[in-house]
């Protein structure tokens, strides 16, 4: 844009607004097209049919919103009150005003986010993005004042809040609206937007305390990306917190969290299955309770929430059945302090495997690492962190930065993260040459644009270097490459040409099976060929297959990703999930 600082950001920004009102109400598209640039994308969140979708190019943005506003009353779009006021930021490269929007439909109340860019005589739209805020009637702040209690109860003899919780948690006599499987902090973050919403909601776990699925991992594990991404909503983490969050101080802020949320949360249960009842609009859903016990239920919706890494992933790797020693998956292992002086032999070159050899070589062990694939490694500081740069320093609130974060489209995402990358290579240029020299085989991601994406589609296939890269390409963790492999054997493997490598454990740091695989084994082949692919880029509609979406199963829902994208997109799964139980 040119002239950019000479542009007052905030009438511009008012004119645009005034464009695309008049625009709705104007006969045929040509005023709603004109408000927008041709090669423009409008991502959605739960305005078009109540589900996720990104609509390229400004002919066909300008007939959907036409189409909302004769069908759902879209319209009335004006400034929003209590936003970050409109600003002149740069963008994928692109320097644009940026502002956030409220409007209205006949059911909901939205808030929108749009960055415009000014070529001839008015400002246009390159990106808008709209997502459902409240549903009128059942705002979430009116619902909450709605269950304060009175300051005094003159029955002192009464059940007091610990006596409430007490039964609001046995569910007795009754079932919840919702049930949740899964307690990690993707299920957390959906019941307590749930709770806000005031629909019943269960969350059930296998583990024996809340927040074990972080506490029971390997001993030195730490949160990889900036504690300012990470707040849970309503409760973010309090200031003086270390940058990188140790493992059981995540733990147990998930146990406070539950408590101070008023999550009802069932340990040590295991959710065994469930079957659809179409005619009663509910689930018949099989729970073992901790004293072996089976307790049925019938929620009319069912939230996984077992994470995009869920179920251990042990691949079939030839003649590893000959090996004598141990074989542990990454889930597995707890300490290398456990390994000292021994040889260890780690299959895989993610995150997990980085870190488990990292902690064996700090204890002694005499580790190697097998690789499978090219990797992606990049430092942790500065260059992994950029990707998220929207939430450093001062700047708007959490939930603006949430909404600039939801504003952007997967196309627009990979412009930005080229830029990112390329400028990444260049910083970690030292330690990609080292791993080089070494034989390490790299990869930058798709298209170049570095780990984000390849989170998004594959779950996975990078490395934030906290220090095993520099002790690899010292030559203090070995590497080689699974194809120089010849066999296993008892006491190790043996490289085709004739080398032999003692090991006294293999760890399979192999990843894990997507909520796919948890899908056709609760829920039958029936349901999992409906809902299809979990997680991943749907190309046709640009958006994750079937995460925090109505999917093309009745009732069944998924959340999961990192902690910034569970905060986000809980709050329009509650929506979604209310809207439908209020119809």
């Amino acid at each position: 844009m040119s002239r950019m600082a000479e542009i007052d950001a905030s009438s511009l920004f008012s004119r645009w607004i005034t464009d695309l009102n008049a625009a709705l109400s104007a006969p045929g598209p040509g005023a709603l097209t004109a408000c927008f640039d041709a090669d423009a994308r409008w991502r959605d969140v739960l305005i078009l049919s109540g589900r996720q979708r990104t609509i390229p190019g400004a002919e066909a943005i300008a007939e959907r919103l036409l189409f909302e506003a004769a069908s759902t009353g879209l319209g009335a779009f004006s400034i929003a009150e209590g936003h970050a006021a409109p600003r002149i930021v740069e963008r994928a490269g692109t320097s644009v005003i940026e502002g956030i929007l409220s409007f209205e439909t006949a059911k909901g109340i939205g808030v929108g986010l749009v960055r415009l860019t000014c070529s001839g005589d008015r400002p246009r739209a390159w990106v808008f993005m709209t997502a459902l805020e409240d549903l009128k009637g059942f705002e979430e702040a009116r619902l909450f004042e709605q269950r304060d209690e009175p300051a005094f109860n003159p029955a002192f003899h009464g059940p007091n809040w610990a006596d409430k919780r007490a039964e609001e948690r046995a569910y007795a006599n009754r079932d919840p609206e919702v049930l949740i499987v899964g307690g990690g902090h993707a299920g957390l973050t959906a019941a307590a937007r749930l709770n806000r919403l005031n629909v019943d909601t269960l969350v059930v776990d296998r583990m024996k305390r809340v927040g074990d699925n972080w506490r029971l991992r390997y001993h030195g594990l730490k949160l990889h990306n900036y504690i300012h991404s990470n707040h849970l909503p309503y409760m973010p983490f309090p200031e003086g917190w270390p940058t990188y969050i140790p493992k059981d101080r995540i733990a147990n802020w998930l146990e406070s969290y539950v408590d101070a949320m008023d999550i009802n949360f069932w340990t040590e249960t295991s959710f065994d299955g469930a079957e659809y009842d179409a005619d009663a609009g509910c689930w018949i859903a099989r729970l073992t309770l901790a004293d072996g016990s089976v307790r049925e239920m019938r929620p009319r919706h069912i939230v996984m929430a077992t994470s995009v890494s869920g179920t251990p992933n042990i691949p079939a790797i030839p003649t590893l059945d000959q090996f004598r020693g141990p074989v542990l998956h990454s889930s597995q292992f707890t300490a290398g302090a456990d390994w000292t002086g021994k040889r260890v032999t780690v299959i895989g070159t993610g995150t997990s495997a980085h870190d488990i050899s990292q902690d064996l070589e700090g204890n002694g062990a005499d580790v190697t690492i097998v690789q499978r694939s090219p990797t992606l490694i990049v430092n942790i500081e500065p260059s992994a962190q950029l990707y998220d740069g929207i939430y450093w320093g001062k700047g708007p609130s959490w939930e603006d930065r949430d909404l600039i974060n939801l504003a952007t489209p997967f196309d627009v995402i990979r412009t930005a993260h080229k830029i990112i990358t390329d400028k990444v290579r260049e910083i970690d240029k030292p330690l990609l040459d080292g791993l080089e020299k070494v034989g390490f085989r790299l990869d930058f991601g798709e298209g170049g644009t570095g780990w984000p994406l390849k989170y998004r589609t594959r779950g996975g296939g990078y490395y934030f270097n906290v220090g095993a890269s520099d002790l690899m390409a010292a030559g203090r963790i070995g590497l080689i490459q699974h194809s120089d492999i010849d066999h296993f054997e008892a006491g190790g493997l043996r490289m085709k040409d004739g080398a032999r490598r003692l090991a006294d454990l293999i760890v399979l740091a192999t990843g894990y099976k997507g909520q796919d695989h948890m899908t056709r084994v609760l829920f039958g082949d029936r349901v999992a060929d409906r809902v299809g692919t979990v997680w991943d880029i749907d190309p046709e509609i640009q958006e994750l297959n079937n995460m925090w979406t109505p999917t093309p199963q009745p009732g069944l829902w998924y959340t999961g990703g990192s902690f910034a994208q569970a905060r986000i997109y809980s709050k329009f799964l509650a929506r979604a999930i209310k809207a439908e139980l209020v119809e």
